[in-house]
């Protein structure tokens, strides 16, 4: 069998590239005959494509996605399998997709959400993200280089840091934290708050909003540090392994890549019951899932002629669809408050979430399951 796998190449930091990279090498590792290649249309995709000549492409991204990922591969007489994430709703190609011989989704909730929007899933397959275990690993607290994170921080040895990390936090949860945070400070007083992201549009429109959000609950700003800009993923590592808890509880998530490195970084995990956490985590076990506090219903949507429509023109829903989810103040609040004050409840969640990752989620692992999928799906050796 020859694979090429299409995804952001070469590697940038961003959760697709890293998910597609991974894939390439865990197959390539297993002995197959693979290539990597960027998805966009290009000289290089289409030498790939004509000259390897492989049986396979698998493409990683959405289905918004699909003249890059689907139609292009078709177009070389190659069988494609997209791998595909959420992304709020599916608009378009629904009977291109639900005709496909194979298709791998992150996780069960990306694949109903299709299932949801009338695609026919019957050969839809569960291919969960990996991470490299010599990258993404646990690195104890008294390390130099983690004490010198926690110092640059504003860390103090006594103090807990919660972690968040996304291309916007409060698509992350993070204006559901501050809630909570606000009620946990009544009780516990030694905590800092550390949130990465992305410089981009929406971190930006949600910045204003977080910050709005700080004053009206009264949150000491001293106690929130943010960070910005594209960190290497060998970074990554250590800015997890400098915190105490890592908080994500998404408000749509399909997978949730950095929810499962933490947890391979022997930290417990705080998330919501929704989405792709319910695949990775454990609840009372590797971290805890809040229940949804509320749900964001939508009747209409936009549809433009980036999804593949002649025109840019609204869609009104049959029957309205679940968008978005915000999870419980009260759960968050609850676990956050057991996780700083109990430090043996935190350390045993630590090293359950590190043995669950390291079982389930290594990148050879993933190569595995994505390899029987193929052969046992598409009859190719």
């Amino acid at each position: 069998m020859k694979i090429a796998v299409l995804y952001a190449h070469p590697v940038e930091p961003d959760g697709l590239s890293i998910q597609g990279n991974l894939l390439y090498r865990g197959l390539k590792e297993l002995g197959v005959d693979i290539m990597p290649c960027n998805y966009a249309p290009s000289f290089q995709k289409q030498w790939v494509l004509d000259a390897f000549k492989p049986d396979v492409a698998i493409g990683v991204g959405c289905w918004t996605y699909y003249k890059d990922i689907i139609l292009s591969p078709q177009n070389h007489g190659v069988i494609p399998v997209p791998w595909f994430v959420a992304n709020g709703w599916v608009a378009n190609y629904h009977k291109a997709l639900g005709d496909l011989p194979l298709t791998f989704t992150t996780s069960q909730w990306v694949t109903d959400t299709y299932k949801r929007d009338g695609v026919d899933v019957s050969n839809f397959r569960v291919l969960p993200i990996g991470f490299d275990p010599e990258e993404i690993k646990p690195i104890p607290k008294n390390d130099p280089k983690v004490q010198k994170l926690r110092e640059m921080l504003g860390i103090q040895p006594h103090e807990k840091m919660i972690l968040t990390i996304g291309g916007d936090v409060t698509s992350k949860g993070a204006q559901e934290m501050f809630k909570a945070l606000a009620e946990v400070d009544k009780d516990f007083k030694d905590w800092k708050y550390v949130l990465k992201h992305w410089e981009c549009e929406s971190a930006e429109v949600h910045g204003a909003e977080e910050d709005l959000l700080i004053d009206q609950l009264g949150l000491d700003r001293g106690k929130i540090q943010y960070l910005s800009g594209a960190f290497s993923h060998e970074f990554m590592s250590y800015l997890i392994g400098a915190c105490d808890i890592y908080a994500a509880p998404s408000r749509l998530e399909g997978f949730g890549m950095i929810q499962m490195e933490a947890e391979a970084c022997g930290k417990p995990v705080i998330s919501i019951e929704k989405g792709g956490p319910v695949d990775t985590i454990i609840h009372g076990k590797t971290g805890f899932l809040a229940s949804v506090g509320e749900e964001i219903i939508l009747t209409e949507e936009w549809a433009y002629e980036s999804m593949g429509f002649e025109a840019d023109h609204k869609i009104r829903f049959d029957k309205p669809k679940v968008f978005a989810y915000r999870a419980s103040v009260p759960d968050l609040t609850k676990y956050t408050l057991q996780l700083l004050t109990d430090d043996k409840l935190r350390e045993e969640m630590g090293k359950n979430a590190h043995i669950h990752a390291r079982d389930n989620f290594q990148y050879k692992i993933i190569a595995k399951r994505a390899l029987s999928m193929l052969q046992e799906k598409l009859g190719l050796e």
